[in-house]
């Protein structure tokens, strides 16, 4: 069984208009997502061997965030052919990792990033931003995975959805 994870980018800054797509950072909502969702996938004991992640700024920027939060964290590879990707190119750079590698990560934008998780989790889910889809699939190899392989989405997370529940956690605290 292998462990996927998804992520799609934190939000990303419209301060400046001339930049290109591509050239567009995170807001300060974007950075504090991405902290979040760091924090939180350390919580779950969900560390990634290895990052993918689009090479535009706003995916290099969230996985940067994660480096900083998650002690263990594999290597990240920022790569141009995930940039604005189809389900297809996020399958086929999976299928270049190698076997020993049991958890892996994909930062990556919409819609690509949602049609994969309802390719691969049957499930229809909106990935607003900073949001992680957690997946279990049953291969031995990542060299097996392809648009059949039926995986299970475990569980979703939106950062909206943990930043209230620890406000309502501090909240009880005082």
């Amino acid at each position: 069984m292998k462990t996927l994870l998804l992520m799609r980018h934190g939000k990303s800054s419209w301060k400046h208009p001339e930049l290109s797509d591509q050239e567009r950072t995170l807001s300060k909502r974007g950075e504090r997502d991405s902290h979040l969702m760091s924090h939180f996938i350390v919580e779950r004991e969900l560390v990634p061997q290895i990052v993918l992640a689009s090479s535009s700024m706003r995916t290099a920027k969230t996985a940067e965030a994660l480096c900083e939060e998650c002690t263990g964290i594999g290597p990240v590879r920022l790569m141009d052919e995930l940039y604005l990707a189809e389900a297809g190119a996020y399958i086929d750079a999976l299928r270049t990792l190698p076997t020993e590698i049991e958890r892996a990560l994909i930062i990556g934008h919409n819609p690509g990033l949602e049609s994969l998780l309802m390719i691969l989790g049957r499930r229809i889910e909106a990935m607003p931003t900073a949001s992680l889809a957690h997946l279990v699939l049953p291969l031995q190899s990542w060299s097996d995975l392809t648009q059949e392989t039926e995986g299970e989405l475990v569980d979703f997370w939106k950062p909206q959805d943990l930043q209230q529940q620890l406000e309502e956690e501090a909240k009880k605290e005082e």
